[in-house]
């Protein structure tokens, strides 16, 4: 095997700092607040703690024991670790999930991060002024949403050079290893971006009323807007709000993707996963909820209005690359606060992307012997072209949110669901919970057991459920109301009578990439089995 296989992080602290980084991401200060506006505020939260408690918490210790026990025999992606402790034929193919999932998502999130990163550099350069109120129109040429290859340029308002260097610091970072490259990164990019978010608060929450003519539009009103209660009793039986609560603790907290696997497995035998776990998931809610969500819907408030809110409800994009950039031209010290913001933004991304990179970094490793130089080359490669395909199909997005509409709503839920039936089933919950407390510094109630092994499975297949009979079948309902057939425009882009190209060429990048991954781990299987061999019973 590699010799970077031996790496390991400084300390507990470096992994805590690791996977909140890897938690801490875009979702947190802008996924987050459009969700909880568009489901109702109040309704919303209630959904999404629920979710946290029964398939966040679960799913954190679940990954984070099993990563432990995969690395005591010297095995850190996801698929060498379930092969590893399972010893069946069919845990790496579970495992192989991990790279795909995590891979997928990086070839787009590294676009988003050199979106941050560009409008950063330019509101440092005073793009964002007011003759330039137009973002819409701003956005469409850095991105090149409004037409295909539009932005393949590598000038100041076109985001090629941002996305070349945002690959060149991930790329340069992950090549330093785990705890030289990641942990150095998160120990000082996770205090930065949180000292810029309370800074980005503070102004926000001493906005007061800018326009003396418009006294609705005020910070007190702009947190209501997201966290009163509104008419929860009707807004809990929408099976979209329970989709989107649960789909936001996955990327909140980095659960079903194979990263948090791929960090634990760097952990001494007996380092605290339960202290660890819950310590990681808590430093990423302070930052979501806390701060995010005290943050970015109270300003877009206060200059834009309830309407304007309401219209990008849900709109990540359109929320943080749109309607803030305008935000900040109405602001006093604007310019300044705009640099802040995506500052904060591509460090909180930077973070994330360096966590995608690392599971297929192990596996290219450990499973074809491949050495730093080799490894980090071959994912750059694989990363690049489908980076480059986001990027230059643009128009509308549709490369990139059909890329995360599959990878978001369908791999990670069927990961998941299938990690916490082997930590509950197959490994059995006794033994789980037994590896789990091995070095814990607070005690593990025995409640977590029924949750992980009952609730936790038959929460996440019925949320699976009902995106099967939202998205794919088409039936649009809600309890108590009228029914409806609209099937997603990301399925009769493959199959309807329009069939859309961009769609149909992004689904087949994610299949070539898994079929290319089960190949990886079947090759790899025998290998892994030799080391295996040699170790002691």
């Amino acid at each position: 095997m590699s010799h970077r296989l031996h790496e390991a992080w400084s300390g507990r602290l470096g992994a805590i700092l690791a996977v909140a980084g890897s938690a801490v991401g875009l979702g947190n200060f802008i996924r987050f607040p459009a969700q909880a506006a568009q489901y109702g505020g109040g309704a919303f939260m209630l959904a999404y703690f629920v979710s946290f408690l029964v398939i966040g918490i679960p799913l954190c210790w679940s990954e984070w024991t099993l990563g432990r026990m995969g690395g005591r025999s010297g095995f850190h992606s996801s698929a060498g670790v379930l092969h590893a402790v399972l010893r069946r034929p069919w845990a790496k193919y579970v495992g192989a999930l991990g790279f795909i999932v995590v891979t997928l998502i990086y070839t787009y999130y590294v676009c988003i991060e050199a979106w941050c990163l560009g409008y950063a550099v330019n509101a440092a350069a005073g793009t964002f002024n007011a003759a330039d109120l137009d973002f819409g129109a701003f956005f469409g040429r850095f991105t090149g949403a409004g037409e295909n290859g539009a932005s393949v340029g590598f000038g100041l308002r076109e985001m090629g050079l941002f996305l070349v260097l945002t690959f060149a610091l991930n790329f340069f970072f992950i090549y330093r290893g785990v705890s030289r490259g990641i942990e150095w990164v998160c120990r000082y990019a996770l205090p930065a971006l949180i000292l810029l978010a309370l800074v980005i608060l503070v102004r926000v929450l001493t906005l007061g009323t800018p326009d003396p003519a418009k006294p609705d539009q005020n910070v007190l009103n702009g947190l209501g807007f997201l966290w009163n209660p509104g008419n929860v009793a009707v807004d809990l039986l929408n099976p979209q709000l329970w989709l989107a609560a649960a789909s936001q603790v996955f990327f909140s907290l980095s659960i079903g993707m194979g990263v948090i696997i791929t960090y634990a497995s760097y952990l001494k035998p007996k380092d605290d996963v339960v202290l660890s776990g819950l310590t990681a998931a808590s430093a990423n809610e302070v930052c979501e909820v806390g701060i995010g969500g005290l943050m970015t819907i109270p300003a877009a408030y206060v200059f834009l209005g309830a309407a304007g809110v309401a219209a990008l409800a849900g709109k990540t994009i359109g929320l943080g690359f749109i309607a803030l950039p305008q935000v900040f031209t109405q602001m006093p010290g604007g310019q300044l606060f705009a640099f802040l913001y995506f500052s904060l933004l591509f460090l909180a991304a930077i973070t994330s992307s360096l966590s995608m990179l690392q599971p297929g970094i192990a596996l290219l490793e450990e499973g074809l012997g491949l050495r730093r130089r080799a490894s980090v080359t071959t994912l750059c490669a694989i990363t690049t072209f489908g980076a480059v395909f986001v990027w230059y199909f643009s128009k509308d997005l549709k490369a990139l949110d059909t890329i995360d509409f599959w990878i978001a709503n369908v791999l990670i839920f069927i990961q998941a669901t299938m990690i916490v039936v082997i930590f509950g089933w197959v490994i059995g919950i006794d033994r789980g919970l037994a590896e789990a407390r091995r070095g814990a510094r607070i005690g593990l109630p025995a409640i977590w057991g029924p949750v992980i092994k009952y609730l936790c499975p038959l929460y996440l297949g019925t949320i699976f459920a009902l995106f099967l009979v939202n998205k794919v079948v088409g039936w649009n309902f809600r309890f108590g109301a009228e029914a409806k057939f609209i099937r997603s425009d990301y399925v009769t882009d493959l199959v309807g009578p329009d069939v859309n190209p961009v769609a149909i060429a992004s689904v087949a990048i994610i299949l070539a990439l898994a079929v290319a991954s089960f190949v990886i781990v079947r090759v790899s299987a025998r290998r892994w089995d030799e080391a295996l061999a040699k170790q002691k019973p």
